[in-house]
Order: C-alpha cells, then sequence, then structure tokens
C-alpha cells in the first residue's frame, strides 16, 4: 500500500532551524515527483518545495534562500532542512507524492499544484514564536 508519512515538526523561535521527514511505502522516491505543503486554518494549501524525479528542485520566493528540499533514496525518504524560520512559517506541512510528471505536462511550472500528487501525508505541525 503506498503511503507517506510526515515527522520533524515542533515548536521553535525565530529564526531557528527544523528539519521534516517523509518515510514512503509502497513507492520509491527516486522515481517520483514529490513535494512539501503548508496550511493555515482558513487559508488553501500551499506548495513550499518541489522536486522531480531526476532531483531538479523547485521552490516558492517565500522559502527561497532558507528552505532546502532533497530526497533520500538510501532512506527512501523526502526531506526539508528549514533554516531562519519566520513567524509566518507556521502552518501543518503536508509531503506529497506523484507520478504524473512522468508522463508529460510541465512540472517546473505546475509542482505547487495539489493535482500533480497522487498520495498525501497526515501533516506535521510547525510552529515558529517570534
Amino acid at each position: 500500500q503506498e503511503q507517506v508519512v510526515e515527522s520533524g515538526g515542533g515548536s521553535v523561535q525565530a529564526g531557528g532551524s527544523l528539519t521534516l521527514n517523509c518515510a514512503a511505502s509502497g513507492i520509491t522516491v527516486n522515481t517520483y515527483c514529490m513535494g512539501w505543503f503548508r496550511q493555515v486554518p482558513g487559508k488553501e494549501r500551499e506548495g513550499v518545495a518541489g522536486i522531480d524525479h531526476v532531483g531538479r528542485t523547485h521552490y516558492t520566493d517565500f522559502v527561497k534562500g532558507r528552505f532546502t528540499i532533497s530526497k533520500d533514496n538510501a532512506k527512501n525518504t523526502l526531506n526539508l532542512q528549514m533554516n531562519n524560520l519566520e513567524p509566518e512559517d507556521t502552518a501543518m506541512y503536508f509531503c506529497a507524492a506523484g507520478s504524473r510528471c512522468l508522463y508529460g505536462g510541465h512540472y517546473d511550472r505546475d509542482w505547487m499544484q495539489t493535482y500533480e500528487y497522487k498520495y498525501w501525508g497526515q501533516g506535521t505541525q510547525v510552529t515558529v514564536s517570534s
């Protein structure tokens, strides 16, 4: 059964760091496009970072230079290193995986669209205090 499960969330002060992990089962991360999204109550889920099946990465403007997305193929995990966290980064963070990108399309443009991903985790909470 295909599944992704997030971990690593927590509470930090502004300027601190966290690393989120996403453990995949039933799928192989290095053959999927994968992404991190976040959501706060009352708002839509938004893309934070994406990485395709050959390792090309994409970031939304508000995390560029602070967050790094990566895959650990040996552990079959997706990671998100978050540095210099800001209170505005407070949200539930979700891991997602999809293979739609393997069959054409424009993942470089559409990585932040939820329709690119089939499998979603339950989320991990990140809280940044000022």
